[in-house]
């Protein structure tokens, strides 16, 4: 995908000193050793879990969000697992182009739901719960203590893809 300056591709083992700068700044995301992050660049297709790492990049990688599919039998469930931007380019719609770019992934991969759990704060504080909600996912369930550094609640939000 391409928008003016934005470009959303899967990420190649070139962008991962990038995606670890910008998850390691936002305190938010869900902090995983470099090795993971790699080995996602080469996953094993497979395997009975997948995951996808996209980037978004405007003279550099500027974002990044991280997918998974999990097949059981014949169906498959999918979960957002992590959508950073870099702090100075947010608001700008490469949140957005980033999560639509993972929702068509798992799409493709024949998920029929897309999961993810979101800070109870983020609405206020990032606009994260705004951004999901304009995707169409729906708040399904709210988890008491399900984050810590700081301990927070998290909301559980789906969108059915079929």
């Amino acid at each position: 995908m391409s928008d003016g300056g934005l470009r959303v591709r899967p990420a190649g083992a070139a962008d991962l000193a990038d995606v670890v700068r910008i998850e390691r700044a936002a305190a938010e995301a869900p902090h995983w050793a470099a090795e993971v992050y790699a080995a996602m660049v080469t996953g094993d297709a497979e395997a009975a879990v997948q995951r996808c790492l996209i980037v978004a990049e405007m003279e550099g990688v500027v974002g990044f969000a991280v997918a998974k599919v999990l097949r059981l039998g014949q169906s498959a469930v999918a979960e957002l697992e992590s959508v950073a931007v870099a702090e100075e380019m947010r608001r700008q719609g490469i949140g957005r182009a980033l999560c639509a770019a993972a929702i068509a992934w798992c799409r493709e991969q024949g998920a029929e739901v897309v999961e993810l759990e979101v800070r109870a704060s983020s609405g206020v504080a990032s606009g994260a719960i705004a951004l999901y909600t304009a995707l169409g996912f729906i708040e399904t369930v709210q988890r008491r203590v399900y984050y810590r550094h700081p301990i927070e609640d998290a909301l559980l939000m789906v969108l059915k893809l079929r």
